[in-house]
């Protein structure tokens, strides 16, 4: 491995920002050169946001930003978000895709209906789509406000089958989970991520 790009996209109130600094403080662990971008959209809640991880093991990474058809991987935590972020990923590139929907404003206005199909259209572009989920698994962990460790958990055993195991490993994230939750979260945490590393 070189470079992997990863986007985290959702809605604000989802944790796309605490996920993306477990991601990066876990692959700066395992000695990687890591970039984490600022939040990208309308981080209250329910507006889009997407942030980038780009990681290299071979030199210094420049600009954080992922370019269109660049991502390795888009970590989504709502199913539209995925669809509309799709042109940033690589052809062949993953998916990791909570089930959950959340209507945008003009559903809920009545002005456009929800699109049906998502995943469906999202492998017929190419895409490696995982769909999980995660507020299942996180509310059975304890709290469904851990989706996006279930999330976490998903793409590390994902990473791990295609071959990344070495970068994408458990006790890293593991260390990088306990090292930035709240103290009284961990062991929830803990919990939530083994749920989303198990369903893969």
């Amino acid at each position: 491995m070189q470079t992997k790009n990863i986007m985290i996209v959702g809605v604000g109130g989802q944790g796309t920002l605490l996920l993306s600094r477990i991601i990066g403080a876990a692959l700066g662990n395992e000695g990687l050169d890591v970039k984490v971008s600022e939040v990208h959209g309308m981080s209250q809640r329910g507006g889009s946001v997407v942030t980038y991880v780009k990681l290299s093991s071979a030199g210094a990474v420049g600009s954080p930003v992922i370019c269109e058809g660049e991502a390795d991987a888009i970590v989504s935590f709502e199913c539209l978000e995925a669809a509309r972020w799709l042109p940033y990923l690589k052809r062949g590139g993953m998916v990791v895709d909570s089930s959950q929907r959340i209507d945008p404003m003009p559903v809920i206005t009545g002005v456009a209906a929800y699109p049906d199909g998502i995943g469906e259209g999202l492998r017929a572009a190419g895409a490696d789509v995982h769909i999980i989920d995660a507020q299942q698994l996180a509310a059975q962990a304890g709290s469904d406000k851990a989706a996006n460790v279930v999330l976490l958990g998903a793409l590390c055993g994902l990473m791990e089958r295609a071959g990344h195991g070495e970068l994408f490993n458990v006790p890293s994230f593991e260390a990088a989970i306990e090292a930035t939750v709240p103290p009284k979260t961990r062991e929830l945490n803990a919990r939530a991520f083994e749920a989303g590393h198990a369903t893969v």
